[in-house]
């Protein structure tokens, strides 16, 4: 099945407790579709880039099997560009710099090569401009994919509710569940965000795995433990490209293949906090992915006598 990504190409500068970085590549388009390359070719990207955005990146994409044609380039702007620290935990940061730059007024084109990709992955964005790209759509593709965070839901509130409602797949992490729903119980929380319209809801916690919900179906997918995470930026976006990936290699859009498909997006974004940016996932073999899905698969598997 092809697949169309849709979101941010940026650069990061990052601080954690194991050191930091200067400008490197990052953005959720990035991260998403460099993890999604790893189970279909092409994957294809609509986004926005400066002038400042190196053309060796794109290379780099391109050895990945990933097209761009759907990725403007604003020769006098410059990119979008986040830098943030982390603090000893890994899981909370402070926003150190937000340059929005040619994301502030991107109005998302949609080639016609692109026009009949059968999944689509949004990407957090604003809620609106994730709208424009499903209106831009000629035809419905059979899985919608949608990302999005907390900052949507305190100045986009009934905007992002209204995209959420033309989505099938809804991916945020459990502080952002807990925000949107108003509910503490993340039980409670799924019913009422798939309410809004998305028929199946991910829930991301982290260094303590996720939860797939489907009406009353769950399924819980534990986190590796690691040894070390050097950075956790982008490992969500890694997973939701991973995820979307599988579905996309594997053609079966089904609850039980979904519970494969977030094992696998897993896989992937373990990998990426092991490393700066996209360092650690622009080159990995089938073997060492092949692995580390065998790795979470055991920390599950077990005999019992009932």
């Amino acid at each position: 099945m092809s697949l169309l990504v849709v979101g941010s190409m940026a650069f990061d500068a990052l601080e954690t407790p194991f050191g930091k970085t200067d400008k490197i590549i990052g953005g959720a388009a990035t991260y998403a579709a460099l993890s999604a390359s790893y189970f279909v070719n092409p994957v294809n990207v609509v986004s926005v880039v400066g002038g400042d955005f190196d053309q060796e990146h794109i290379r780099l994409m391109h050895q990945r099997g990933i097209d761009t044609e759907g990725v403007q380039v604003k020769e006098n702007e410059k990119s979008f560009f986040w830098s943030g620290r982390y603090f000893n935990d890994m899981n909370s940061r402070e926003t150190l710099v937000t340059e929005l730059n040619v994301l502030a007024d991107f109005d998302p084109v949609v080639p016609e090569s692109y026009q009949n990709c059968e999944i689509l992955m949004l990407g957090n964005l604003a809620p609106q401009v994730q709208r424009t790209v499903i209106e831009r759509l000629n035809k419905r593709p059979k899985l919608i994919i949608m990302d999005t965070m907390n900052f949507w839901m305190d100045i986009a509130l009934e905007e992002l509710k209204q995209t959420i409602g033309l989505v099938d797949v809804l991916s945020i992490n459990d502080e952002e569940a807990r925000q949107l729903s108003g509910e503490y119980s993340l039980v409670k929380a799924a019913k009422k965000i798939m309410a809004l319209g998305s028929k199946f809801l991910i829930i991301k916690k982290g260094e303590h795995g996720a939860l797939l919900f489907n009406e009353e179906k769950v399924f819980f997918a534990p986190a590796l433990p690691l040894e070390e995470v050097f950075d956790p930026t982008g490992a969500g976006d890694t997973f939701a490209g991973g995820f979307a990936g599988y579905l996309a290699r594997t053609g079966d859009v089904s609850f039980d293949n979904m519970k494969r498909a977030v094992i696998n997006g897993s896989a992937l974004a373990s990998f990426c906090v092991e490393k700066f940016g996209t360092e650690r996932i622009i080159n990995l073999s089938s073997s060492e992915i092949e692995a580390r899905v065998q790795q979470f698969v055991n920390l599950v598997a077990f005999d019992t006598v009932l």
